[in-house]
């Protein structure tokens, strides 16, 4: 039996698919992505909120009245366009199937073991898969009300998977399918020691074990402060995600959405890899 079912999972964040200061979306890095996706990898993408946002503003002149109505109406409008990019840009000789995810799938044995298999017939059939997570159908305070429930069925010491984030969806997914390689792309180049000085980029988080690995990811979390945008978790969080996928196995590279799939893989282009030696 091979070690891994899956050889990569990536995620993409939404800051990355977007030219902020233009007010639009970054076509350059859906371009990059559609060269590099292919089959037996699967592709976490957030960017429908924020590129729905856009979208409205185009069509409208100006946005709606920030909060949680908003988002789920941005979400909406972003996901259609999210995938048009997607499809236009990745090879037509592969086929593109959109799975929407919530936090109740990960949290029921028999739904997650459904998402499972889809993703791994999607390898067989020549298929990438691309997850994102409902938004439009899951607001804050139906998700909070659900985990609550969850926890005080199961007990507080439960794993109740929340996936607040696509970071901890995608890192969820990786555990899930025990994939090889969990790709984060952001829009820095990985983990800083100082999230204001580049120079003090931390190349490797490693040791000898699983074990040595978590204690330094933990001791590196205290350097972790700020996020790419408001509400957004940051480096923190994702490291704080990754801990089930590194005690799996799994190698966690954290690079900029510049660069290629396979430089980040390959480590010719600045990054963060967390792995035992």
């Amino acid at each position: 039996m091979a070690a891994f079912d899956c050889d990569l999972v990536g995620k993409i964040g939404s800051m990355a698919l977007i030219r902020r200061r233009d007010k639009d979306i970054d076509y350059n890095i859906f371009a990059r992505l559609g060269a590099d996706l292919k089959p037996g990898m699967i592709w976490v993408s957030s960017g429908a909120t924020e590129i729905g946002r856009l979208d409205y503003l185009k069509r409208n002149g100006s946005l709606l009245q920030e909060d949680e109505m908003a988002k789920t109406d941005y979400a909406a409008q972003g996901q259609s366009i999210l995938m048009e990019w997607y499809r236009r840009f990745i090879s037509p000789q592969y086929s593109v199937r959109q799975v929407l995810v919530e936090h109740q799938h990960f949290n029921d044995a028999m739904k997650r073991e459904h998402i499972r298999t889809l993703l791994l017939r999607a390898q067989q059939q020549n298929a990438i898969p691309i997850i994102n997570y409902n938004d439009p159908v899951s607001d804050d305070e139906n998700r909070h009300m659900e985990l609550m429930q969850m926890r005080w069925q199961r007990g507080e010491e439960a794993h109740i998977v929340e996936c607040i984030d696509n970071d901890e969806t995608a890192a969820v997914i990786a555990t899930m399918m025990k994939a090889r390689i969990l790709l984060i792309m952001t829009s820095v180049e990985g983990i800083y020691e100082d999230p204001e000085d580049p120079s003090t980029l931390v190349r490797e988080i490693g040791g000898k074990d699983t074990d040595e690995v978590l204690a330094n990811v933990r001791e590196m979390q205290r350097h972790c402060v700020g996020a790419s945008r408001p509400g957004a978790n940051g480096a923190k969080a994702k490291l704080e995600f990754i801990a089930d996928t590194v005690q799996n196995g799994t190698t966690v590279i954290i690079g900029h959405a510049r660069h290629h799939i396979r430089e980040l893989v390959e480590g010719t282009v600045p990054r963060t890899i967390i792995a035992a030696r």
